[in-house]
């Protein structure tokens, strides 16, 4: 037996046949990143010359599969970012956060995607080698940077376009980026009141100027969670007690849940590129003035609805003091929630999609109606609780409770 175990021992120190010739290794010269992922021939990414649907895939599509995309979301802690990063890593997809505040920041998405497949990277907007550096191993680059009002440090000038400029010509240099995707705002035009809005079309054209495969969506307003209309109306509602309405609220918008446009932002990346160099307006099924929506606030926040209508010219003049003021005091002014100058501006005309523009049907998306699941959020203001609320009387019995 020890003779037997002798020469077991003495073939199991033999060379075994080579990994490589089991798992053999492709050419790599040629791709774009000759590091990555090259332990496997399966895991080595076949980058197709349009769109990603070619892209090397592994698994059933869930969130332990390899979808084959790596994407740098730039913006991805923000409101529609996390919807995106979601929507990304549940299908697989490796996705690179840069961000530029504390490393809290983008703590909350490393949970929504498997192990390691949610890397947040710290940058510098205004460092070209720190942009190149979280855009180095990416093949899918989305834009979801934006602010709806200016700060002492930024400018919509900046952050709407130099940024996305940047982006665009790294992207362009970089030979690797398949898919380049610009996430603009429904109603951007050079003619528009608001400057914002202006900036934004602006970043459109050059996009497509630098990179003609782009594809841009333009949302119209977002509704959701943590979305800027919903809760600062019903925040101020409670807290005062009435809504001023700019105008005669007659102005009409086209709202649409946010989950629905990081729907229609992922189902871009699984065709065959057949949107790329596309624009899509993106708006919900239903078109609202402000003022019926304003109703759906109130009847949602279960409070009386109580309005006071400031003309335009009254409301811009109350909003003006903080936009003189911005560069010209030594400390950081208080965050615009609802005397917003440019928001303001954009009020004056509707925002709605227009008549012949791609929307969701052309990516096969059924977008949600804004009443029920999509504004839920908004129980949280009831007054005494989610029964409760002032424009109603419930009686609990203690049969109901939990």
């Amino acid at each position: 037996m020890q003779t037997i175990a002798r020469r077991l021992g003495q073939q199991s120190l033999r060379p075994s046949t080579s990994l490589k010739s089991i798992y053999p290794i492709s050419d790599h010269r040629n791709l774009p990143f000759p590091n990555y992922g090259m332990d496997h021939e399966r895991y080595v990414s076949t980058l197709a010359t349009k769109g990603v649907g070619h892209l090397v895939r592994k698994g059933t599509g869930g969130r332990s599969s390899v979808s084959g995309i790596i994407a740098t979301v730039f913006g991805a802690t923000g409101f529609l970012g996390r919807y995106v990063v979601q929507q990304l890593a549940k299908m697989g997809s490796q996705v690179l956060v840069p961000f530029r505040g504390s490393e809290d920041n983008p703590r909350h998405l490393k949970l929504m995607g498997d192990l390691g497949q949610i890397v947040p990277m710290k940058y510098n907007p205004r460092d070209e080698s720190s942009v190149k550096a979280v855009m180095a191993k990416a093949n899918v680059v989305i834009n979801l940077i934006g602010r709806d009002y200016e700060t002492r440090n930024y400018s919509f000038e900046e952050v709407h376009y130099h940024m996305a400029e940047q982006l665009a010509k790294i992207s362009k240099e970089h030979g690797g980026i398949l898919r380049f995707i610009q996430v603009s705002c429904l109603g951007a035009s050079p003619s528009s009141p608001s400057r914002m809005l202006r900036t934004k079309s602006a970043a459109e054209e050059m996009i497509l100027r630098e990179l003609p495969e782009a594809t841009i969506l333009k949302p119209a307003v977002m509704i959701g969670t943590e979305d800027r209309i919903l809760n600062p109306w019903a925040h101020f509602a409670k807290k005062y007690g009435f809504l001023p309405l700019f105008g005669d609220g007659s102005t009409k918008i086209q709202p649409v849940y946010v989950i629905d446009v990081a729907a229609a932002l992922t189902s871009l990346l699984k065709d065959d590129g057949t949107s790329m160099g596309k624009i899509y307006e993106l708006g919900g099924p239903e078109i609202f003035t402000v003022h019926e929506l304003a109703d759906v606030m109130f009847d949602t926040i279960r409070e009386w609805p109580r309005y006071v209508k400031v003309p335009f010219p009254i409301a811009k003049a109350l909003a003006t003091p903080r936009e003189i003021l911005l560069n010209k005091v030594p400390f950081p002014l208080p965050v615009p929630e609802i005397l917003n100058l440019d928001k303001i501006q954009a009020l004056t005309t509707d925002t709605v999609v227009s008549e012949n523009a791609l929307t969701f049907n052309d990516l096969g998306i059924v977008p949600h109606k804004l009443k029920g699941y999509p504004i839920e959020f908004l129980i949280s203001y009831r007054k005494g609780g989610p029964q409760f609320g002032s424009t109603i009387s419930e009686r609990v019995t203690p049969d109901s409770w939990p």
